[in-house]
């Protein structure tokens, strides 16, 4: 027998062990927490010498260094993955983790940078991702007889419903619901002066952030089919005693746990195994309520937890006040990304104990990763593995890898490892880019794989054991690990390397063609869509590839004139229009005709949308 013949026979070996230290387990329940921007020099157990504060700025200050216990015991129990890679910024981030694709396949390159194709009814936008891809994470849960449940950011076009989760409690909805009865912590363009400008509707001043709802402190909560609303999409809180609790004392956080905690427990009841996607907020900076005029675009405190070498305890908050001015009474933590990641431990402290308190914690997996690098460090940059370097721990009963694993991994490589673990089987036509870590973790296999693989609209990041090439098209030395995980020594001269390095630089050169479809092909196949404006990235596109932009005909038609507009100007518009043609403005109508024409739900209708909608 060859090389070849050998290596395939002992990969077959160990994936057969693999599956049957699997099969110990019985239809295993599997959690999954996604956390938001989240770089893995954040997480002490990757042991970096430097990390973010409370201004986005790098720091070693141990008094801002995170501690989380409960993952460090998850990550020795199970293991960390030194180099995991996730996407570079939120949107494709979140398709590749769902699809196990890369961009290539979904088309979504970047946060406002996705493209076009038709939802289930044919109408063009945003392409859904369940459309490009319709075996998601949730549906292979599905498929094999899981109870799914969907908790947190959500960040998808198209339906909820159509993701493959059973139920779900989303923090927030989606930024143009705004008919929210219970919160004003919120944000709604307004003319003011003149200016169309961002307004805090608690304070009823402008302020300097992006549009947003608050999904941290006095939340912003939908539910999807909850047993309180079956079939339905409501807001919470939706019952009396419910009503009755909520305030400014509520965090979205815990409103999500709870929650896919309840379902939890309602599942084990009725014997079924349950799937728990829980894509918190934690880890995401945003417009700080209390104390809207100090750091404003912060990391907003939690409640204060402590850990006594055995469990947390949670102090009950206690906030009043109003119109932006507010006393959390000692209750409330400093900001910062360390009081995020402090508080994410204590979630994953709940869910231990909540699986230890129904006997499942022997048959459960944990999976825990971050969406992208940190906001001010890392976030939707393609310099060296900033972007993409994520934390990566998974614990699974029965496992034989522990501790640390210098491994490549990618968040790809979530949904095949949850077919494995279930006992789906996938399409043999059906096209992943992700590799299940079963047989890594349930036997002595020494690799997981290669190479790994991001994106940041048109630029490529590729990265191997030995060489990285980033999205600018610089490579660098990665055999070596610096103390602050970026510091990668730069290749200048590729005679000073070795061989090895030459080869696996030749090699990752040739994987890269295949996934270079960002200028052939941006959109779902046979649509004929460009953007108007692409954001700037390192990388320029060819000449003979860019189209001319279509350029105003000056006929102004009522399409036309919509564009670019917010609801509320939209609206003005229309009524103006109808008012001179002697016809009658019913508000209700118009709001439904922009919902309609908003195809990628931003909450404003563009030229474009507005043109593809009359030209249907």
């Amino acid at each position: 027998m060859n090389n070849t013949g050998i290596m395939g026979a002992a990969f077959l070996l160990t994936a057969v062990a693999g599956a049957a230290e699997i099969g110990a387990l019985d239809k295993p329940n599997i959690i999954v927490y996604f956390s938001d921007d989240i770089s893995a020099r954040e997480v002490p157990i990757y042991g970096s010498s430097v990390w973010t504060d409370p201004l986005r700025e790098t720091t070693s200050d141990p008094t801002l260094r995170a501690k989380m216990p409960v993952l460090d015991q998850l990550a020795t129990e199970g293991c960390w993955i030194k180099t995991a890679w996730a996407g570079c910024v939120c949107n494709p981030s979140r398709a590749m983790m769902m699809s196990g694709r890369y961009g290539y396949q979904t088309k979504w390159w970047n946060n406002k940078d996705k493209g076009w194709g038709p939802d289930e009814n044919g109408k063009l936008g945003t392409w859904p991702v369940y459309m490009s891809s319709p075996l998601l994470l949730g549906h292979v849960a599905k498929q094999a007889g899981y109870g799914t449940y969907w908790a947190g950011k959500t960040q998808m076009a198209g339906s909820w419903a159509r993701h493959g989760f059973d139920e779900g409690c989303f923090t927030p909805g989606n930024l143009e619901q705004r008919d929210n009865p219970f919160t004003d912590f919120k944000h709604e363009y307004k003319k003011v002066d003149g200016k169309r400008q961002l307004v805090c509707l608690d304070t009823g001043k402008v302020c300097d952030t992006y549009l947003q709802h608050s999904w941290y402190w006095y939340p912003h909560v939908k539910l999807m089919n909850d047993p309180s609303a079956p079939g339905k999409i409501v807001w919470w809180p939706n019952t009396p005693e419910s009503i009755k609790d909520f305030g400014l004392h509520t965090y979205g956080p815990d409103v999500e746990i709870q929650f896919a905690m309840n379902f939890m427990e309602r599942k084990h009841a009725e014997g079924k195994p349950f799937f728990i996607y829980h894509t918190t907020h934690l880890g995401h900076a945003a417009w700080d309520w209390f104390d809207p005029q100090g750091k404003g675009q912060s990391w907003p405190g939690t409640p204060i937890v402590s850990w006594d070498g055995k469990k947390y305890t949670r102090r009950e908050p206690k906030i009043t006040g109003d119109k932006g001015k507010y006393d959390t009474h000692g209750t409330v933590t400093e900001s910062g990304m360390h009081s995020h990641l402090n508080y994410i431990d204590y979630q994953l402290w709940q869910y231990r104990e909540k699986l230890e308190q129904m006997g499942v914690a022997d048959n459960t997996v944990i999976i825990f990763a971050a969406d992208n690098g940190s906001a001010g460090y890392g976030k939707n940059s393609g310099e060296k593995q900033k972007g993409c370097h994520v934390p990566f721990v998974i614990y699974a009963p029965g496992m034989t890898k522990h501790g640390e694993q210098d491994v490549l991994a990618s968040v790809v490589d979530v949904l095949p490892t949850i077919a494995d673990l279930t006992g789906v089987e996938l399409p043999e036509d059906y096209i992943v880019d992700g590799e299940s870590l079963i047989p890594f973790i349930f036997t002595d296999k020494p690799e997981h794989r290669d190479w790994i693989y991001s994106q940041r609209g048109p630029e490529q990041l590729i990265r191997g054991k030995r060489v990285l090439k980033d999205g600018r098209d610089e490579w660098f030395d990665v055999s070596s690990d610096p103390d602050d995980l970026i510091s990668f020594e730069k290749i200048e001269n590729w005679g000073g390397v070795s061989e090895a390095h030459r080869e696996e630089y030749e090699k990752l050169r040739e994987i890269l063609p295949t996934y270079d479809l960002y200028y052939d092909a941006y959109n779902a196949p046979g649509v004929d869509y460009e953007p108007a404006k692409r954001p700037r990235y390192s990388r320029k596109p060819p000449a003979k590839k860019t189209k001319a932009p279509k350029k105003d005909s000056g006929n102004k038609s009522s399409a036309g004139n919509a564009g670019g507009k917010t609801l509320e100007a939209f609206c003005a518009y229309k009524k103006r229009e109808m008012e001179k043609k002697g016809k009658a403005y019913d508000p209700v109508k118009v709001e439904a005709l922009f919902n309609t024409i908003d195809a990628n739900r931003d909450g404003l209708v563009s030229r474009q949308e507005t043109q593809t909608y009359y030209a249907k």
